[in-house]
């Protein structure tokens, strides 16, 4: 399966590598196609005042460092249509963020490198409109044709992260998952999902303790891979802590992954 793995934002040298040594163990897994995610910049943050990160130029330069140390294949969030280009020299994914899954310049520019891109569905929209953001991709790349199997081969995912449910809380339509892997491989982006937006007072809130459990039943409906934020203490990450695990919590959710994957096969 494809996991995706490592802390919301760069926070500093240290903590990258402190997560990236305890990942390790995912990267050497042969069952485990592994990827190192990280943020330069949180660009959409509920105030202005959040911390976003070391920027693009400083935030590569310590992505490159843990893909050199570490061998890891990294992923980021790119926000801005110049920035694929630059940011594909180093990451060998690049993030759509919810919010801009729609963005036309920036999926067309990020098509143009040789990445993977992962479009995370927003949480304003039906899973089935996220065929025409993958179109988007594989037009650019010269694919006319649609389905799973082409927009793999194309190097395009989707990720599911929740739908709005009102004001400040999210669901997740396991529907979604099946809906959207007739286009596309699919990902879990398990603790996005548990996310609160805006819910503590100018930052947001989430509930990690929902992140087990809905993992677990999106590896029963079957997806092609998982996405988990994780922190050595996500009590005092400077971003997303709320519905980030800690790494011992990662583990048992991947062995619990594991064992329904196995007894579905």
């Amino acid at each position: 399966m494809i996991l995706i793995a490592g802390p919301c934002s760069i926070e500093s040298k240290d903590l990258l590598f402190k997560v990236a040594e305890k990942l390790r163990v995912y990267h050497e897994d042969k069952n485990i196609d592994f990827y190192f995610k990280s943020s330069f910049d949180k660009a959409n943050r509920t105030s202005i005042s959040s911390f976003r990160g070391p920027g693009l130029d400083e935030g590569l330069k310590l992505l490159e460092a843990v893909k050199k140390e570490f061998g890891f294949k990294i992923l980021t969030d790119v926000h801005e249509s110049y920035q694929p280009p630059i940011v594909a020299e180093v990451a060998d994914v690049l993030q759509i963020p919810a919010f801009l899954c729609r963005q036309t310049d920036l999926l067309v520019a990020s098509a143009k490198t040789d990445a993977v891109v992962n479009i995370k569905k927003g949480q304003f929209l039906n899973p089935a409109d996220m065929r025409y953001s993958v179109k988007k991709v594989l037009e650019t790349r010269g694919i006319q044709e649609e389905g799973k199997e082409v927009a793999r081969a194309a190097k395009v995912w989707l990720t599911e992260r929740g739908s709005t449910f009102g004001y400040g809380n999210l669901v997740v339509d396991m529907r979604s998952f099946i809906i959207m892997s007739e286009f596309a491989p699919v990902i879990f982006d398990a603790t996005h999902s548990v996310q609160m937006p805006g819910a503590a007072g100018g930052s947001s809130g989430g509930k990690r303790e929902f992140v087990a459990p809905l993992s677990r039943a999106a590896a029963a409906i079957g997806v092609d891979g998982f996405f988990f934020e994780t922190h050595t203490n996500p009590d005092v990450a400077l971003c997303d802590g709320p519905n980030m695990l800690t790494l011992e919590q990662l583990k048992k959710a991947i062995e619990d992954i594991n064992k329904i994957q196995k007894s579905l096969s």
